[in-house]
C-alpha cells in the first residue's frame, strides 16, 4: 500500500471511526467492570474488616467473662470465706486460700505471690506470702484508691489490675468490705502471675466463638482466626500458636472491671470466601483484558480487511485504467490509418503498404491484450482450461517469436532464438503462446529501445527450460516474487508514462502451474543482480514428455 486510502475514501473513514469508537466502547466497558470489581472487592474487605471488629469485641468480652468465673471471682470469694476482713484476723497466704478450689482457679491463687490487706483509713498494707518490694508496696497503695474509685464494681464485688510494674507483669484482683454504715473500710486481695490465666484465654470457644456459628459454617474456632493478648502497658501475655496475616484484623480490650488488658484478632485469610456471600469477588481483569486484545485484534484485522478492500479498488480502478489507455492507442492508430486508406490519402503504395502493416500490428496488439483479458476473466471466474499434448517446443517458440516480430520491430527490438530441438513436452499450444507473448510484450515494454531480447529452449533434468533475456533495467531481488501478483508493479515503474494492465505475468505463472511447472525471474548470464542489474531473465520450466510418447 502506498498512500492511507482510507485518507482519501470517506466512506472507508467513517467505518474505520466506527470500529476505533468499538475498540474505545471496549476499553471503557473493560475499564467500567475493573472499577466495578474494585467496589465489590472494598466492600467484601469492609466487611471482613467489621468481622475482624466483631471478632476481636466477643474474645475481649469471652476473656473477661472467663477470667471472673474461672480466676478472679474464685480469689475473691476465697477470701470472704477466710473472712481476710474481720479485724485482727489473721491473712491467708495464696497456698491457703486455694485449698478447695477448682484446678484453674486454684493453680492461679496458689501460685500468687501475696495476698494483701489495706486499711483505707490508716492505710496500712498486710501482705501474706512473698513480700513485694518497696516500690510494688507504693505503686499497689497509690493505686487501689484511684483504682476503686474509677473501676470496682459494687455489684460484682471485684475488680482487676494487670499492669507491668518494675518490668514484672502483675495480677492485682482485690474486693472491698464495708463498715456497718455501707462506707469502705479494707481492700482484700492478692497479686498472682498472668501467665497462670494464659489456660484461660482458650476457654469457652465452643460456647463463645469468635464469630457466631452462622457466619462461619460451623467452621472449628482454633482454625478461624490469631489471638495476641498485653497488658494495659503493651507487655505480651498470650499469643495463639499459629499467627495469621494481618490483612484483616482488628484491636480492642477487655472490660476495665477484669483487667484492661488489649486484645488483637486477626482472621485467617483463606476464611474470606466462607464469610463472605459468594465468596471474595474475582478480579475479572485477565479475561476482560484477553477480550480487549480480541477485540482490538479483530478490530486491525477488520481495518487491515478494510484498507485492503481499498487499495483492490484502487488497484482495480489502476487496472480499467490501463486498459483503457492500452486500448486507446492501438484503437486510435487502426482507424487513423484505415480513415487514410479509405479516403484515398495515400501517396505511393508503399505508404498504401505501411498503413497495412500498422493495422495489422495494431491489431496483433489488440489481440494479444483481448487474450489476456479473456484469460484473466477465466481465471477469476476459475473456469480455465488447457488441453496440453505431447508437442516439439521449438516450432511453437519460433511460431510465437515471430508472430510478435512485427511489435518489436516497430519498437527498434531485436529478436534472437538459441532453440534446441527435439525438446517435447505436454503443452497447450496456445497457452503457451500467451505465455510468450506476455513474457515478449513485458521485455519489449520496459527494455531500450535497440536492445535485443532473446528467447532460449533447452531440456534439463527431465524438465523443459524456456528463457526471455531482456537488456532492460533488471527485478530487484526483493521484488522477484512480488511482479508475479495481479495488478503489483514495481514502484520506479508506477508513475512512468509506460502503459500496462498489471496481469501479464500473473496470467505467465497461472498457466505455468496449470501445466505442472514453474516460472521464475533471476539475473541473466552476464548480469550483476540487484536492481542495477543489465537486465533480467524471466524462466519458464514445464515437465518433459515420457520416454516413448509421441509429439
Amino acid at each position: 500500500m502506498h498512500t492511507p486510502i482510507l485518507k482519501t475514501h470517506p466512506r472507508g473513514l467513517f467505518v474505520a471511526v466506527l470500529l476505533l469508537l468499538t475498540l474505545g466502547l471496549a476499553g471503557v466497558i473493560t475499564l467500567q467492570a475493573h472499577r466495578t470489581f474494585l467496589y465489590h472487592r472494598a466492600t467484601a474487605e469492609r466487611i471482613l474488616h467489621d468481622y475482624a471488629r466483631l471478632a476481636a469485641a466477643r474474645f475481649g468480652q469471652r476473656v473477661g467473662m472467663e477470667l471472673y468465673y474461672q480466676a478472679f471471682a474464685p480469689g475473691t470469694e476465697a477470701l470472704w470465706r477466710a473472712k481476710a476482713g474481720t479485724p485482727g484476723a489473721p491473712l491467708p497466704s495464696p497456698a491457703a486460700l486455694a485449698a478447695g478450689l477448682e484446678s484453674h482457679a486454684a493453680g492461679f491463687v496458689r501460685r500468687g505471690r501475696y495476698t494483701f490487706r489495706y486499711d483505707l483509713g490508716n492505710r496500712r498494707l498486710e501482705t501474706a506470702g512473698s513480700a513485694p518490694s518497696r516500690a510494688a508496696r507504693k505503686w499497689l497503695v497509690d493505686t487501689l484508691p484511684v483504682h476503686m474509685r474509677t473501676v470496682y464494681d459494687s455489684e460484682e464485688h471485684l475488680a482487676a489490675i494487670v499492669r507491668t510494674v518494675e518490668g514484672v507483669p502483675r495480677a492485682i484482683v482485690y474486693t472491698i468490705v464495708k463498715d456497718k454504715a455501707g462506707t469502705p473500710r479494707t481492700v482484700l486481695g492478692l497479686e498472682g502471675d498472668p501467665k497462670e490465666l494464659e489456660p484461660v484465654y482458650t476457654m469457652g470457644e465452643d460456647k463463645f466463638p469468635l464469630l457466631p456459628r452462622p457466619l462461619t459454617g460451623g467452621v472449628i474456632y482454633d482454625s478461624l482466626g490469631s489471638m495476641i493478648v498485653t497488658d494495659a502497658d503493651g507487655k505480651e501475655l498470650y499469643r495463639s500458636p499459629v499467627q495469621y496475616e494481618t490483612t484483616f484484623a482488628a484491636r480492642d480490650s477487655v472490660e476495665a472491671m477484669f483487667g484492661g488488658m488489649r486484645v488483637y484478632v486477626a482472621l485467617r485469610p483463606d476464611m474470606a470466601p466462607k464469610l463472605i456471600i459468594g465468596g471474595m469477588p474475582r478480579s475479572p481483569l485477565p479475561q476482560l483484558l484477553i477480550l480487549l486484545a480480541l477485540t482490538a485484534g479483530l478490530i486491525v484485522v477488520a481495518l487491515l480487511q478494510l484498507a485492503r478492500e481499498y487499495e483492490l479498488a484502487r488497484l482495480r480502478a489502476d487496472f480499467v485504467s490501463g486498459v483503457s489507455h492500452e486500448l486507446r492507442t492501438p484503437l486510435a492508430q487502426i482507424r487513423m490509418f484505415s480513415e487514410t486508406l479509405l479516403l484515398g490519402r495515400v501517396r505511393s503504395e508503399g505508404e498504401r503498404v505501411r498503413s497495412l502493416e500498422i493495422v495489422d500490428q495494431e491489431a496483433r496488439r489488440l489481440t494479444h491484450l483481448v487474450e489476456n483479458l479473456l484469460h484473466f476473466s477465466r481465471s477469476e471466474r476459475q473456469v480455465t482450461r488447457l488441453s496440453p499434448a505431447p508437442a516439439a517446443l521449438a516450432p511453437l517458440v519460433r511460431e510465437a517469436v515471430e508472430g510478435f516480430a512485427p511489435l518489436a520491430t516497430t519498437r527498434g527490438v531485436n529478436l534472437r532464438t538459441e532453440l534446441a530441438d527435439g525438446v517435447v513436452a505436454p503443452v497447450d499450444a496456445e497457452a503457451l503462446r500467451q505465455m510468450l507473448l506476455n513474457l515478449l510484450d513485458n521485455a519489449v515494454k520496459y527494455g531500450p529501445t535497440g536492445q535485443t531480447v532473446t528467447v532460449g529452449l533447452a531440456a534439463t533434468d527431465s524438465r523443459a527450460r524456456i528463457w526471455v533475456d531482456d537488456a532492460g533495467p533488471g527485478i530487484p531481488a526483493a521484488d522477484r516474487e512480488r511482479i508475479w501478483e495481479r495488478f503489483w508493479r514495481l514502484e520506479r515503474d508506477r508513475g512512468s508514462s509506460v502503459a500496462g494492465t498489471g496481469i501479464g505475468l500473473s496470467v505467465v505463472r497461472e498457466l505455468v502451474a496449470l501445466h505442472g511447472g514453474r516460472a521464475w525471474a533471476e539475473d541473466p548470464p552476464n548480469g550483476t543482480g540487484g536492481a542495477a542489474a543489465a537486465g533480467a531473465r524471466f524462466v519458464i520450466e514445464l515437465p518433459l514428455t515420457p520416454a516413448g510418447a509421441t509429439p
